[in-house]
């Protein structure tokens, strides 16, 4: 379906740096057809292509795709096997698309428990893509918010250990450089598809002050149209940090300010 009147709507308005998604509800979407959980994993792929190109014309400067959490491995043997097979599918069929779109593709989680056929691809496509700057493609892989908060403390403690880092030195911005998003901008927007309204260990100190928008599609029926109307809801939000509505609205009705040269 044509979202280019949408699109067009949306880039007149503030749109988020930084959005993760969730990509909830591929096994129920297959059982609800009768069809095996894996169909909808693969069905859901399509999504994945569609969000992200939708995201690529719009602009966004990141996009994080919550595809395999850390509890994930506690599902069937032969699911995950299956989401494995889908995985390294998607990087080998997507490698075109993602170079040719100047698109980077970054991973983020305990990546050395992925099966090496699937961390072969990852990792040559991630080199391949360094360069670009168009936007950047996260995925979140064997990942769990409360585990990366874990490897931050844990590097942290290492450094402090050895002499290389005071304790006074522990500020926001080394937080920031020791989680494995370093280098992209905070979250600002995080969708959650399939109707489910909770955050499962995803990006926890990234979305400390991101906006939330809950969909009831289930992923493989979320497109680029479901997208945008997400980012409409956000562009609705006033985001306040702390402050409060007046304050926002002054700072926002305030002249720029010429520097001089």
């Amino acid at each position: 379906m044509d979202t280019t009147d949408i699109e067009n709507r949306l880039k007149t308005r503030p749109l988020p740096k930084h959005v993760g998604i969730i990509m909830d509800g591929n096994g129920r979407w297959a059982e609800h057809r009768g069809l095996p959980r894996v169909e909808g994993h693969r069905i859901g792929s399509d999504s994945v292509r569609e969000v992200t190109r939708c995201a690529r014309r719009l602009g966004i400067e990141a996009l994080t795709l919550y595809a395999f959490s850390s509890q994930n491995w506690a599902r069937p043997a032969e699911e995950v096997a299956a989401l494995m097979d889908l995985l390294r599918e998607y990087l080998l069929k997507e490698r075109t698309e993602i170079l040719s779109n100047n698109i980077k593709l970054n991973a983020i989680g305990e990546l050395d428990k992925l099966p090496r056929y699937v961390r072969e691809p990852l990792e040559a496509l991630r080199a391949e893509s360094a360069s670009n700057n168009g936007m950047t493609l996260t995925l979140a892989l064997s990942y769990g918010g409360r585990e990366e908060l874990v490897s931050m403390a844990r590097r942290i403690a290492e450094q402090a250990k050895s002499g290389q880092l005071e304790p006074a030195a522990v500020s926001e911005a080394l937080v920031d450089a020791m989680v494995w998003t370093a280098g992209l901008p905070a979250v600002d927007l995080v969708i959650r598809t399939s109707g489910e309204r909770r955050l499962s260990n995803f990006m926890l100190w990234q979305t400390s002050y991101a906006e939330l928008v809950f969909s009831d599609i289930l992923w493989p029926d979320f497109r680029a149209r479901e997208l945008c109307e997400c980012l409409n809801a956000f562009q609705t939000r006033e985001r306040r940090f702390g402050q409060t509505g007046a304050q926002v609205a002054q700072v926002h009705a305030l002249p720029l300010r010429r520097t001089s040269s």
